[in-house]
């Protein structure tokens, strides 16, 4: 503070403190002249003195009258209503703790759910003019892959956007320092740093320019975190060559602090030019229009075009390729979508169940004001008798409505400011949290502003909502009748605050039922039959790809590996899979009969999931042969083309999979391909997708550099990772391998379920701790005004179940209505988790049984206090105190 604005303070204080000089001098002023004039009348001074101030009335209501009409005094009136609510509270201080705990609780729950919310959802990318960067993705079927023919002819052709860039996602081996690490690239079109209008904070980017055909761009721009974490900061890093997938490339610059990318949860470690595909990913399709290579396509939308217009432009470029190359498209529409979250595919439902949560977490801040504001009611009619001396004495409805007010207001400001600060810390806690430590996953949920304004926004909000329910106490009381009724009756009638307790309850068998949904649906899920067996197998990812293997040398190295896994003791089965099922799952592969003739979109008889995998491969998975017999090395390429289908791709090409061994499919280039085989039905990209077709092609006949072995122990397969590490490390030390057990690996498959299960219990645990508070305060209140009451009962000889049902059957008449009512909503939202979470059923008798019993512990630890108050009332002691 500056020394003026000290001076302006101080003499603002010393103006107060005059003025409020002057009015009491006044008041006295006043006071006296009418002790003078009865003093001339005869009477005593003393007498006089008494008379005048008799007389003039109240004293201080007079003083806040005139405070109240000069102005520039506000805050000093409010000054005294803060002081005086302080000493209230600080009267009652049980009351104040719980009411405190219950807003930082309901606040900071709503906080951390808006902080999510909006660093995934609503915060935009953190790039220039992002509301005006959108994805392209296919109608109706959220898909957002184009091939790169089609992206060049998207880019060119439309008359919508300024330009259009493109960009897939790869992993890669990065040698900077002798060893080849795990790194994860985002490989991109010339032109994508210009389209995202970033400038580089170290060097310079790649260009458009820069490109002349494939592998013509042998640069990378280093991501900032990764320059800092791996490169110590190093600004000498450019110019500096480093070996990608055994490549020379050059570093040419770093990206600005903050950017990385167009997905809001990945971040890259570097960006690479998409043209250098050959070396990035071992293969070059970038000229096969039937191959998707493009991961997302995004661009800024001209100045005045509307998304509408934008998509018909496009779907007019769409009947382009549908005519022009009908063989590789069938009808193909396209809508825009923001890309922060991959469109549709992700964003609808993490906008669903991120939406529904925070409605969740509103109506838990609905329960808790409803919940204060019953105990402020109650706490006004205890004070009942002091409102009416305050009013008899002359005080203004109004002041004593602001006073309670106030309090109110004290007491969710500290709240909220309790919960935010939890919240912060929570949310801090989260950003720093990788839940997929094998991806370079983010958590974007570090706060901002706008987590700040909301938090302050509900504590205001929350402290009017239940500040205000005594108000109409308050505003309609008869002083006369308070002090000569005493504390009042309890209206046999639900009330409002009853109804607003049984919606609370409600609210809180709502989310125990569907913590308990996610929670059966987690555990039913570990037990499910997957099509694998992931108990007692290990998984080795590689890529070989990583250490420059092409060609042969693929399939032979994969071979070498399995038989040197073999030679580990406790290994009794080891095999390849090019993706291991619910790791991303295969890729499509187009699926015709074998009398097809005509192989555009539109007479494929279905869309597989493909996995390449070796020999032995379904023994170590644990997958089951139904029919024929499994790949050997002979199905080689010099021996005819072959294959193994689910049991759903069979039925589906052949009505049965009893008639599919032996028989044909032709793939999309026309080529015969024979079934030796038919295996179980599986899980393949998620837990809770419809049963999906799938083929399995031989490692011999379609080699992969993505590799993937399964091993397969007699026992828990953890103790041997070190030993089948270091035994492929003997076969190539510079080819990196990620180890972990099937089981862990299904983290990435449970990891919606179980956010969804841990978000759901833990405000079913809120909702729980409110509604015990609720009706431990509507059952402590209404015990306390009808003691009298019940010392009566027990005095002509009720016994104590009636006494108890007297007491506290209101409480569980409203727990009973309130949580059959949530239970009934809770097996219907629990529809949603369905989408989420395997086998979610709320119809399990665990379920039910689970939520039932978890009501009525919650009844039971609500009203425990007040049954014991109610049986131990000694109608002697009432009567004395009578």
């Amino acid at each position: 503070m500056s020394v003026i604005a000290w001076f302006r303070s101080l003499a603002r204080k010393l103006d107060v403190s005059r003025t409020e000089a002057e009015l009491q001098e006044e008041l006295r002023s006043h006071i006296t002249l009418r002790a003078d004039d009865l003093q001339r009348t005869g009477i005593d001074r003393r007498e006089a003195e008494r008379r005048a101030r008799l007389e003039f009335g109240g004293r201080e209501k007079f003083a806040e009258e005139s405070r109240e009409e000069m102005a520039g005094h506000f805050f000093d009136t409010l000054a005294r209503d803060v002081r005086f609510s302080l000493r209230v509270l600080r009267k009652s201080p049980g009351f104040t703790l719980v009411a405190i705990a219950t807003l930082a609780v309901a606040i900071g729950a709503n906080a951390v759910v808006f902080g999510v919310l909006n660093g995934i959802v609503l915060r935009p990318l953190n790039v220039p003019h992002a509301q005006s960067l959108y994805g392209i993705e296919h109608g109706n079927e959220h898909n957002m892959y184009e091939s790169y023919p089609d992206y060049v002819d998207l880019r060119d052709r439309n008359r919508s956007f300024d330009d259009l860039a493109g960009f897939g996602v790869d992993l890669v081996g990065l040698e900077s320092n002798g060893n080849p690490v795990r790194a994860w690239s985002d490989s991109v079109t010339g032109n994508y740093f210009d389209v995202m209008r970033v400038q580089p904070y170290l060097g310079r980017f790649f260009h458009a320019s820069d490109e002349h055909g494939a592998n013509s761009v042998p640069y990378i721009v280093l991501s900032y975190s990764y320059w800092q974490a791996h490169f110590q900061s190093d600004p000498g890093v450019v110019g500096r060559t480093v070996r990608v997938n055994s490549h020379p490339f050059t570093i040419i610059g770093v990206a600005p602090r903050g950017f990385i990318g167009a997905l809001v949860f990945f971040a890259p470690d570097f960006f690479a030019p998409l043209v250098d595909q050959e070396i990035l990913e071992s293969k070059n399709n970038l000229d096969a229009r039937g191959t998707q290579s493009v991961f997302m396509t995004l661009g800024h939308l001209r100045s005045g075009v509307t998304t509408q217009q934008a998509a018909a432009d496009l779907n007019s470029i769409g009947v382009y390729l549908e005519k022009t190359y009908p063989t590789n498209h069938g009808a193909t529409t396209f809508k825009l979508v923001r890309p922060g979250l991959y469109g549709n595919l992700l964003g609808s439902p993490v906008r669903a169940f991120l939406g529904a949560m925070m409605l969740l977490a509103g109506l838990i801040l609905l329960a808790a004001c409803a919940n204060l504001g019953s105990l402020f009611a109650a706490r006004a009619s205890d004070r009942s008798r002091e409102v009416a001396l305050r009013l008899a004495l002359g005080a203004g409805r109004t002041r004593i409505l602001r006073q309670l007010l106030t309090e109110a207001m004290l007491i969710s400001l500290a709240g909220g400011g309790i919960g935010l600060w939890a919240s912060v810390a929570l949310l801090n806690a989260l950003s720093a949290w990788n839940p997929l430590p094998r991806f370079p996953m983010i958590s974007p949920v570090a706060p901002d502003a706008n987590v700040y304004v909301v938090a302050l926004m509900l504590a205001i909000l929350s402290g009017v909502l239940f500040g205000i329910i005594p108000a109409r106490q308050v505003m309609c009381a008869d002083p006369y009748q308070i002090i000569k009724s005493g504390p009042g009756a309890i209206s046999r009638r639900l009330s409002l605050r009853d109804l607003l307790l049984a919606v609370q309850i409600a609210i809180c068998a709502v989310l125990v039922t569907s913590s308990m949904v996610a929670l059966r649906g987690m555990a039913q899920s570990l037990r499910a039959s997957f099509g694998f067996d992931p108990r007692n197998a290990m998984l080795l990812e590689t890529d070989l790809n990583i250490a420059g293997y092409r060609g042969e040398r693929v399939p032979e190295m994969q071979k070498r590996m399995i038989d040197a896994l073999h030679e580990v003791p406790g290994v009794e089965a080891a095999g390849v899979v090019s993706r291991a099922p619910l790791n991303g799952g295969g890729f499509a592969e187009w699926i015709f009969t074998e009398q097809a003739t005509d192989f555009r979109p539109a007479n494929r008889a279905a869309v597989a999931e493909r996995f390449t995998i070796s020999p032995e491969y379904l023994r170590a998975a644990g997958t089951v042969l139904l029919a024929g017999r499994p790949f050997t090395w002979q199905d080689d390429k010099e021996a005819p083309r072959v294959a193994l289908v689910n049991r759903l791709l069979a039925r589906t090409l052949f009505g049965s999979e009893a008639n599919a061994v032996g028989r044909h499919f032709k793939q999309r280039d026309g080529s015969l391909v024979g079934i030796a085989g038919v295996v179980e039905d599986g899980k393949y990209e998620n837990l809770t997708e419809d049963p999906q077709p799938a083929v399995f092609f031989p490692l011999a006949q379609r080699p992969v550099s993505e590799t993937t072995l399964v091993v397969r122990s007699a026992g828990d397969p953890l103790p041997l990772a070190r030993s089948l590490q270091a035994k492929l490390r003997s076969l190539d030390p510079e080819l990196p391998f990620l180890a972990l057990t099937w089981i862990e690996q299904l983290g990435v498959a449970l990891f919606p379920a179980r956010t969804a299960a841990v978000a759901l219990g833990l405000l079913g645990i809120m909702g729980a701790i409110l509604s015990i508070t609720g009706i431990f305060g509507m059952a402590a209140y209404s015990l306390s005004r009808r003691l009298k009451e019940l010392g009566i009962r027990i005095a002509v000889g009720a016994r104590p179940k009636q006494i108890l049902h007297a007491a506290l059957g209101r409480a569980f008449k409203l727990l009973a209505i309130g949580s059959a009512s949530g239970l009934l909503l809770g097996i219907l939202a629990s529809r949603v988790l369905a989408s989420i979470v395997y086998q979610a059923t709320p119809r399990d008798p665990l379920v039910l049984g689970g939520v039932v019993l978890a009501m009525l512990l919650v009844g039971l630890l609500a009203t425990w206090i007040p049954a014991q108050r109610a049986l131990s009332i000694d109608p002697l002691t009432l009567l004395r105190e009578e």
